[in-house]
């Protein structure tokens, strides 16, 4: 047989708030307090997606989106939280609505011995068709060998998981710079976390 407790508020010996409930909202503990979950217990609040993805191959030249050799982050002792993103062809898809942290590391290398200017950018689509760049990075490379990594991230309200979704671009004005990849380490990646609800 199942009871059924109904309460507004539960106080300590001393009348100190442990929960309380008002107009939808439910308040645990007072001010000050610490909030413990116990061991084995699973915690749905706060951030419940964290993943990385990376290129696993080096490319020359232009690349809007980078479209292949995505692989997700599995190097021993790196995981990820939650459902996780999916990808077709270099775009994104979210596993749920939310306020996304998106971030894209580029790492470079200069083939040639030429003066180069790199750009890296997120770009976002919030209708599965258009594409806008939200954040755009500069880097410039000069003597042939040398190597720079630059990151640019943007923060994503994914009000809709069929419609907004990221890719990553790559452009230069010459034809010598390698984007750096592997897939045993993270060269050039991107970061996905899920910050709150949307």
């Amino acid at each position: 047989m199942s009871s059924i407790l109904k309460v507004d508020e539960i106080q300590d010996t001393s009348g100190n708030n442990i929960i309380n409930e008002n107009a939808g909202t439910i308040t645990i503990g007072k001010s000050g307090d610490t909030v413990n979950l116990a061991s084995g217990a699973t915690n749905n609040l706060g951030i419940t997606e964290a993943q990385q993805w990376r290129l696993t191959t080096d490319f020359t030249g232009d690349a809007i989106p980078i479209a292949s050799n995505w692989e997700i982050v599995d190097t021993t002792g790196q995981g990820y939280l939650g459902t996780g993103m999916t990808q077709s062809s270099g775009v994104f898809t979210f596993p749920s609505t939310g306020i996304w942290f998106v971030q894209f590391t580029v790492s470079y290398n200069q083939s040639g011995g030429t003066d180069t200017l790199l750009e890296s950018n997120i770009s976002v689509t919030i209708n599965n068709s258009s594409f806008t760049d939200q954040c755009r990075c500069f880097t410039e490379l000069g003597a042939s060998g040398e190597n720079q990594s630059v990151d640019t991230s943007t923060i994503i309200d994914v009000t809709d998981t069929s419609n907004v979704k990221v890719r990553f671009n790559v452009s230069s004005n010459a034809s010598s710079n390698t984007v750096r990849g592997s897939s045993g380490n993270n060269q050039t990646f991107v970061t996905f976390i899920r910050l709150g609800d949307t």
